[in-house]
């Protein structure tokens, strides 16, 4: 086939690159067949930078176009002949220097390696965890693996005890020194009846035997799997060239290049470094103007200053949060069934952040799994707690409460494991791991960290919100900016001044107390004001009622009003009341004002409540106090009638909502025939409501100024003073103040973007599910508790969200696993900056992973990431100052021929750009590029019709218009069903899960 074009750089110094149309998959876990042998023979497969065929002047860090068609050559499938000897071809091989530890647990840590190649080791070069464990892995372990429930005839060679154990027949699979008498030879050489047996069509090749036997005479040694050994540091290795190295990193690469008689490629020309720097560090390519200042510049502290220009960028986060993002499966909709839209993007712009401002890792990972179980946790910190509510989740109606438990549950923890751990404790879900030393009660052990989190509303009631866009998964919290936190504490402090007012006023009443007696008595005999109480005690006009209305006696709450009272709960969310025609209806009066009384129970209080009157048959005329939740459908501001009339009373006490006929839109003449109580959750106790007029006087004060002022009691004094206050004109102003302003904070408030965060509830009890069947309650209930295999956790009662995390990242010798975590966070961090991993399997440092190539070199990053404050920032900058990341991406003849994934870094790697850097290029290109730093997801044009198989609701796609549209790709509404065409046509994953390292496509008419 013929060259793939591709985007080549500015400026004459661009290095020359080669590839063809089969460019390798750098995801090297994604193609290999798990049940193939390693030695098989297959043809030869090159990496994007050793392909036959030149292409002078391209960069490795390049553009495609949409694929119509998938060429792919994964690099997990290059193979080689069984019986050949290829010494030419690198194989992944242990570090002469690498140590061997005791295993002191009770369960063998142990590993697996795929092999590239069939170099036949002598005996004493016999090394278990490369030439061995991947051989009883793939053809031994279905049925003597780590499953005792699988197990066959009792055998297991997991470990030395149990392989070297007296069988039932009297003999020993494995018996040390001696091949011959070991009984896995005999079957594995039986040719009547061989081992694995025939039907399984999983034959071991001869070099495969040949090792065993090998193995078995050399004293068959067992070894700890590397993921599970403490990081050691030891001494930089020393090499024949000291000039070569710049850092302790080069001197670890270089001393592995020339034991394997290989040298390093050239150094990048100034063109491409800067282009391989900016990409890296940034995800954009470099300015014209960039380029050659930079070029302008060649002493050696120049490209130390660009590294730290671009680290101080805003758009370093950014592109740290594209792989972030990816890893936790972050996503703008739900994924299951209607897949609607939910709101989290304040949880990305929290990552975006915490890179920028070089967030220690370890902090960064508390937040995120536990942040809400922090001590007085700030709003940054609650946001972070957004992480535990990426999962996809399900809000169809009739879905089930424990079935889906059970799926968030594991999502959960393979998430966690896959993130943190790098490993997949997931395959325990149903049975012991085959391949690592997880075992299902591991998996439900880790699964009930997270039984405390509160996110269960959209089960138990999936009709709440369920065809809204965006739809409800409470709990969900408002996100203050700076400006907005500024505009609250104004406002609240107006409010309180105006209280402060009001209550000067209030204590000046009673001066006046005399002189407003005779006022209003005079008024009285005039006409004066009455009050017409439509619901009490019983209904008081023969009205009928509509909905659910329970009146308590001797309740918890004393009634305001005679001996009785309503409650209504999250269960019975209105009430209305509809007069009677002939006897109750009210014509409006100017000056009328309608009332009820109401009591918040304290600890339930519901974000907002409302009373509609009912003109004609039409609830429209509305008033609301606190939150604006009780839309049904629609926003209530479209209403022609909707009030705000501020904050929520105060709980614990009867309060009396008032609301001004002519302020929710009724005028004089309009015949009001019934009133509606309303409130969305919560529980509120409501008791006499009815309607105010001008006309007469409420029958309490008529009573109470009848009776002679020595004679009053307490409670028509009271009475009296209270009727004084609310008519009083000057506190009617400060208190229509007071309502304006808490109006108008409330406005401010809810013009706050909503997230998505964890709320702690009292843990659900979690059982281990046989077979991972949710139907299933007989299996053992479980507490929180880390593998087994790696210990226990020192922690006063049921452990916590918080005691997970702080495991992870607390250093081994305080009784955590943070140098384990650390190998796993910096084997992604050098994978982004050259192309793959040290350890290529970036998604699973278990049994079934590849190992890694240069593990001192791993580990002594990890620990040094650890002592350095799990300083993110420094990390990179340590590993693109190396002399190693500077290399020319095109290899020599030698190293494409014996490595030819570069597993050695030979060479620097060439690789496509992700579908968000390719957008951002364009961008950038064409001048159009908005570089605007965080806020809500973008959604710019997409083919008609791309939405037309979306349901529940239907929904039409609507572009964003003017300079949001070209805003950067980490921005781009991240739709799981049906995920932007331009993502999706560059291999952006779909984040329904964990992506560690992206699947790349290659199509010879599909590349830029």
């Amino acid at each position: 086939m013929g060259t793939v074009p591709r985007v080549r750089e500015a400026g004459a110094g661009a290095e020359a690159g080669t590839g063809t149309d089969a460019v390798a998959d750098p995801d090297t876990g994604t193609d290999a067949d798990p049940d193939a042998d390693p030695d098989a023979d297959t043809d030869a497969g090159t990496d994007a930078g050793t392909d036959a065929g030149t292409d002078t002047g391209t960069d490795e860090r390049f553009l495609r176009l949409p694929r119509f068609g998938t060429l792919r050559t994964g690099v997990a499938s290059i193979m080689w002949s069984a019986g050949a000897e290829k010494e030419s071809v690198i194989i992944p091989r242990r570090n002469p220097t690498e140590r061997c530890l005791p295993v002191d647990r009770a369960v063998a840590v142990f590993s697996i390696v795929v092999m590239l190649g069939g170099v036949n080791a002598s005996a004493d070069d016999i090394d278990f965890v490369r030439d061995i464990r991947p051989i009883l892995s793939q053809h031994c372990f279905a049925c003597h693996g780590p499953d005792e429930a699988a197990r066959q005839a009792g055998l297991s060679l997991v470990t030395f005890e149990a392989a070297t154990g007296v069988l039932r027949s009297g003999g020993r699979a494995v018996v040390p020194g001696d091949r011959v008498a070991s009984e896995m030879w005999g079957r594995i050489r039986d040719a009547d009846d061989p081992m694995p047996p025939a039907d399984q069509h999983n034959a071991l090749s001869e070099t495969q035997i040949d090792r065993l036997g090998r193995w078995i005479d050399a004293g068959a040694s067992f070894a700890p799997h590397w993921a599970y050994v403490p990081p050691v540091r030891v001494a930089v290795p020393a090499v024949s060239d000291p000039t070569w190295p710049r850092s302790e990193v080069d001197h670890f690469i270089l001393a592995r290049l020339e034991a394997e008689g290989l040298a390093p490629a050239p150094d990048a020309d100034p063109v491409t470094l800067l282009r391989r720097l900016h990409y890296d560090l940034t995800g954009l390519p470099p300015r014209p103007s960039e380029v050659d200042a930079f070029l302008a510049s060649p002493s050696p502290s120049a490209f130390e200053s660009a590294v730290d220009t671009l680290l101080a960028r805003p758009h370093f986060g950014e592109r740290m949060a594209m792989h972030w993002l990816d890893l936790v499966r972050y996503a703008d909709t739900v994924g299951y069934h209607g897949d609607q839209t939910h709101r989290i993007w304040p949880y990305r712009d929290y990552v975006i952040d915490a890179f920028n401002e070089n967030k220690p890792f370890d902090a960064f990972t508390v937040e995120q799994i536990a942040g809400d179980l922090l001590p007085d946790p700030t709003q940054e910190q609650l946001i972070a707690t957004g992480y535990n509510r990426l999962l996809q989740t399900s809000h169809e109606g009739g879905v089930q409460l424990k079935e889906y438990r059970a799926i968030y549950q594991a999502d959960r923890v393979r998430n966690v494991s896959s993130v943190w751990m790098g490993g997949t404790v997931g395959c325990a879900q149903c049975h012991d791991h085959k391949y690592d030393p997880y075992t299902t009660r591991d998996f439900y052990a880790l699964g009930a960290f997270f039984a405390d989190i509160d996110d269960e509303e959209h089960l138990r009631k999936p009709y709440d919100g369920l065809n809204t866009l965006p739809t409800r998964r409470t709990p969900e919290m408002r996100v203050w900016a700076a400006e907005s936190r500024r505009a609250e504490t104004r406002l609240r402090g107006e409010i309180e001044k105006v209280r402060a007012d009001l209550r000067d006023v209030i204590d000046a009443l009673p001066a006046d107390r005399v002189e407003w007696e005779r006022r209003l008595a005079a008024k009285i005999r005039q006409g004066g004001v009455h009050e017409t109480v439509w619901i009490d005690d019983q209904l008081q006009t023969g009205g009928r009622t509509e909905g659910d209305w329970t009146f308590v006696r001797g309740g918890p709450v004393p009634a305001h009003s005679g001996d009785a009272y309503r409650v209504q709960s999250s269960d019975a969310l209105v009430q209305h009341y509809v007069v009677d025609a002939t006897r109750g209806t009210i014509s409006v009066k100017e000056g009328d004002v309608f009332f009820a009384w109401v009591y918040l129970a304290k600890g339930d209080t519901p974000p907002a409540l409302m009373l509609q009157l009912n003109v004609g048959g039409d609830w429209a005329h509305r008033a609301v106090w606190g939150g604006d939740e009780i839309v049904f459908g629609r926003r209530a501001e479209s209403w022609p009638g909707y009030r705000r009339l501020g904050a929520l009373p105060e709980t614990g006490r009867w309060h009396r909502l008032e609301v001004d006929a002519a302020a929710v839109g009724l005028t004089p003449g309009q015949v009001v025939t019934g009133m509606a109580f309303t409130q969305f959750g919560g529980t509120v106790y409501w008791d006499a409501a009815g309607v105010r007029s001008t006309r007469l006087a409420p029958a309490p004060v008529l009573e109470a100024l009848r009776t002679p002022q020595p004679e009053r009691t307490p409670a028509q004094r009271q009475t009296l003073a209270d009727h004084q206050a609310e008519t009083s004109p000057v506190v009617t102003r400060h208190r229509a103040s007071i309502a304006e302003l808490e109006s108008r904070l409330t406005t401010l408030e809810e013009s706050l973007p909503l997230t998505m965060y964890t709320r702690s509830a009292e843990p659900r009890e979690v059982r281990i599910l046989p077979r991972g069947n949710w139907l299933d309650e007989t299996g053992e209930v479980v507490e929180p508790a880390i593998p087994a295999f790696m210990g226990a956790l020192a922690s006063d009662g049921r452990a916590t969200r918080r005691d997970l995390a702080r495991w992870l990242v607390t250093p081994v010798r305080e009784g955590g696993v943070g140098e384990l975590t650390a190998r796993v966070f910096v084997n992604r961090i050098w994978t982004l900056l050259f192309g793959q991993g040290l350890c290529p399997s970036t998604d699973d440092f278990g049994g079934q992973g590849r190992p890694p190539t240069h593990l001192e070199l791993l580990d002594r990053l990890a620990i040094d990431f650890v002592e350095s404050g799990w300083d993110v920032k420094e990390l990179v900058r340590r590993l693109v100052m190396t002399r190693t990341y500077r290399q020319s991406s095109r290899p020599s003849e030698r190293a494409a021929a014996r490595d030819p994934e570069n597993l050695l870094f030979a060479r620097q790697s060439r690789y496509r750009l992700p579908a968000e850097m390719i957008r951002d290029t364009v961008l950038v290109a064409s001048g159009l590029l908005t570089d605007e730093i965080g806020g809500p997801s973008v959604k710019p044009p997409q083919p008609a019709g791309h939405y037309r198989h979306l349901n529940f609701p239907v929904r039409e796609y609507e572009a964003d218009a003017g300079p949001e549209q070209w805003r950067r790709g980490v921005y781009v509404h991240w739709q799981r069903q049906f995920l932007h065409p331009m993502l999706r046509a560059f291999d952006a994953p779909t984040r329904e899960d964990c992506t560690t390292q992206r699947r790349v496509s290659n199509t010879p008419i599909a590349a830029l």
